[in-house]
C-alpha cells in the first residue's frame, strides 16, 4: 500500500503502519500520532452481512451526498466511490483513505490523486463510477503493484473470498466509514478535535463495531488484518 500509494501520488511526509492491537499501547507506540485513516480486510460473517443489508436499506438516496455543478463543488462532506472495477477493492479502500480529509492535503499537485479528487468532486455517484472505471491512470498504477507481495495471486474473477476492505476516515468531525461494495458512505459519528481514527471512541463506533457484532452473535471469527496511515516517523 506505501508503494501504490506514492505511485498515485501521496507525499512521503505520510506511511501506512501496521496495527498490532487496537488496545494495547505498548504495540501501537511505533505508529506516530495523529492517525488519518485506517485501511482493514475482514470477513464477511453472517452477522455482518445481515447488518449491512439493513443498513443499506435505510441510507436511501445516496445522491444527498453528492453535488453535481459548480455551485455544489467542494461542498460535500465526503468523496465515495462505489465499486465497479472486479477485485480492486484494496486500491478502493487507498483511495478512500488518501482523498479525504486531513489526508487530502498531503496529495502532491499534477499527481494521479490529484486529477482524480478533482474530476470526482463535482459528480454523482454513477458519473464518478464510470470516471474511475475508465481512468488508464488508476488502472496502471493498480496493476503496477497488484503482483507485490508473498501471496499468490488467485487470478482475475476467481470468484468471491469473503474479504472486504473498508476505509476509517475522519471528516469535519466525523468518522467515515468507505466501502465501494456499501449503498453510500456511512457516517459513524462524532469525533473530538483531540480523536484520531485510531482513538478508542473511533475504533467502538467503526472497527470494533464490526468485531462485536460477530461475538454478540455466537459467531467464533473476529479475524481481520489493519493498517493506518499516519505521518513519517522521524
Amino acid at each position: 500500500m506505501n508503494v501504490l500509494a506514492k505511485k498515485m501520488g501521496l507525499s512521503s511526509d505520510l506511511e501506512f503502519y501496521d496495527v498490532y492491537s487496537l488496545d494495547e499501547l505498548d504495540l501501537l507506540a511505533h505508529i506516530p500520532r495523529p492517525v488519518y485513516a485506517l485501511l482493514v480486510i475482514i470477513p464477511l460473517t453472517p452477522a455482518w452481512k445481515q447488518d449491512r443489508e439493513k443498513e443499506d436499506m435505510a441510507l436511501g438516496d445516496p445522491a444527498s451526498y453528492y453535488h453535481g455543478g459548480a455551485a455544489g463543488k467542494g461542498t460535500e462532506p465526503i468523496i465515495w466511490f462505489e465499486q465497479t472495477i472486479v477485485d480492486a477493492c484494496g486500491s478502493y479502500g487507498l483511495l478512500h483513505c488518501a482523498i479525504n480529509g486531513a489526508t487530502s492535503k498531503f496529495i502532491l499537485p499534477g499527481s494521479i490523486l490529484e486529477q482524480l479528487r478533482n474530476d470526482a468532486i463535482p459528480l454523482l455517484k454513477d458519473e464518478r463510477a464510470k470516471m474511475l472505471y475508465d481512468s488508464e491512470a488508476f488502472e496502471e498504477a493498480h496493476q503496477s503493484v497488484a503482483g507485490l507481495g508473498d501471496t499468490a495471486d488467485p487470478g482475475i474473477g476467481s470468484g468471491p473470498r469473503g474479504q472486504h476492505f473498508v476505509a476509517y476516515v475522519k471528516s469535519n468531525g466525523h468518522l467515515w466509514e468507505l466501502e465501494g461494495s456499501r449503498g453510500g458512505p456511512l457516517d459513524r459519528g462524532e469525533l473530538g478535535e483531540d480523536e484520531d481514527v485510531l482513538s478508542p471512541r473511533a475504533l467502538d463506533l467503526g472497527l470494533k463495531r464490526i468485531i462485536k457484532l460477530e461475538l454478540d452473535s455466537g459467531g467464533q471469527d473476529p479475524r481481520f488484518s489493519c493498517i493506518a496511515l499516519a505521518p513519517k516517523a522521524d
